[in-house]
């Protein structure tokens, strides 16, 4: 049965009677900076949490012990939870992330001014995704005042960690027992529904031979020499991942980059260790553990007729792919449904050729799925980039949608 129009009237008036406050809490949270790295995201948290309980929440804060935050990479991280239990039935955790990258170089305005011109507010984490702590509060709001009967419960898990791969965000409330969500929605955008995205695999590679004066180089093994020969062995190889394709639309084949390297002793030396990072990207349908595999034989073949050559490989991270987890069609049918009506255009289901929080909820068997506020792609945000914006009907459009989705979903 799908929501019935008194339903989606009064949840409609709600968005649109508060459509200024959504704004403004949108625009306290840009202001306050939560780059990761460094990672010191815990006075946002506290901040967040100050302006959830204004609007009458009940926020619980789960500060991660400090050293596990400092074995992710970060400062300082707080998760944040807030449940609202309506009755019985399942429960519907709705994620979202705080910490942003840092601005970068090519802002024609204050990256944390949240500056509103012709109605798109820009600013870092606008989009990615701050504006989903705002969607699903505001959802959450429209519900509670609704007063329907509902079964199940709702649950906000604010998180701040996805920069830095999520093991200490939403993996960890689900590891810690903090947290058992039936359904989830990650942070999204407003005109398609994710349903996969890819995976990705950061190795670091470290190719050791023996520093030599460079007057007698001949005395040394010169591990540059060598950590090109395996740099041409991986660019070989990346050139035939554009036969692999993914049968997601929205997603096309694997990528590797190379995204950092250092080494060498001096000028004058020939260098003993070179040290370089590779990003791989996996579609859905790849085998992470098979990837990892093919790599590290891939590099070890380029150098085993090396003399005095060595290499190591370590893993630095695997976020797996997403999929879809089996019972979740009926989640993405009453969503598609409800974001086609609200926004007006057909709304139908994609893959995405990024990494999310999203895959932590579904690798647990949490029928998930990416929606919120935003446009129709990344780019179109600026997400990661200057000038990150958001049109703000796109915010207000997709809280109704949310809404909508969890009034039916538990109703």
């Amino acid at each position: 049965m799908t929501i019935d129009a008194a339903a989606a009237a009064a949840i409609h008036d709600f968005v649109a009677s508060n459509a200024g406050a959504m704004s403004g809490l949108l625009a306290e949270l840009v202001k306050m900076p939560s780059d990761n790295p460094p990672g010191d995201c815990a006075p946002h948290a506290a901040r967040a949490a100050e302006l959830l309980e204004g609007l009458g929440f009940t926020v619980e804060r789960h500060p991660v012990p400090a050293g596990l935050v400092k074995a992710n990479g970060m400062i300082s991280c707080t998760n944040l939870v807030v449940r609202k239990k309506f009755g019985d039935g399942p429960v519907v955790a709705l994620n979202a992330h705080g910490d942003v990258v840092a601005p970068g170089e090519g802002w024609s305005v204050d990256p944390y001014a949240a500056t509103v011109k012709d109605g798109v507010m820009y600013g870092r984490g606008v989009a990615v995704s701050k504006s989903d702590f705002v969607t699903y509060a505001y959802a959450l709001l429209a519900l509670e005042k609704l007063g329907r009967p509902l079964k199940g419960s709702v649950e906000l898990h604010l998180t701040y960690d996805e920069e830095a791969g999520g093991a200490i965000g939403p993996q960890w409330l689900i590891e810690q027992g903090i947290s058992q969500p039936d359904y989830a929605f990650s942070a999204g955008f407003s005109y398609a529904v994710t349903t996969a995205h890819n995976g990705c695999l950061h190795l670091e590679v470290t190719v050791n031979g023996k520093s030599a004066h460079a007057a007698r180089p001949d005395t040394g093994h010169d591990a540059l020499e060598a950590a090109v020969q395996v740099l041409n062995a991986l660019y070989a190889y990346r050139d035939t991942l554009a036969d692999i394709r993914s049968q997601v639309e929205g997603i096309t084949s694997p990528s590797l980059v190379v995204g950092l390297i250092r080494g060498g002793i001096n000028t004058n030396v020939v260098p003993d260790r070179v040290t370089f990072r590779l990003d791989r990207r996996m579609i859905p349908e790849e085998n992470p553990e098979a990837v990892e595999a093919n790599l590290r034989n891939l590099v070890a073949h380029a150098v085993e007729q090396l003399p005095g050559i060595t290499a190591h490989v370590s893993r630095i991270m695997l976020a797996r792919p997403f999929g879809t987890v089996p019972g979740v069609e009926k989640l993405i049918g009453i969503l598609t449904r409800n974001a086609t009506e609200v926004m007006g255009k057909p709304v139908g289901t994609e893959g995405i050729p990024l990494y999310t929080d999203a895959r932590h909820y579904s690798a647990k068997g949490v029928k998930t799925v990416l929606y919120g506020a935003g446009p129709r792609n990344l780019l179109e945000a600026n997400g990661h980039r200057a000038d990150e914006k958001l049109v703000l009907s796109d915010l207000h459009k997709a809280t109704e949608v949310v809404a909508r989705t969890l009034c039916e979903l538990l109703g």
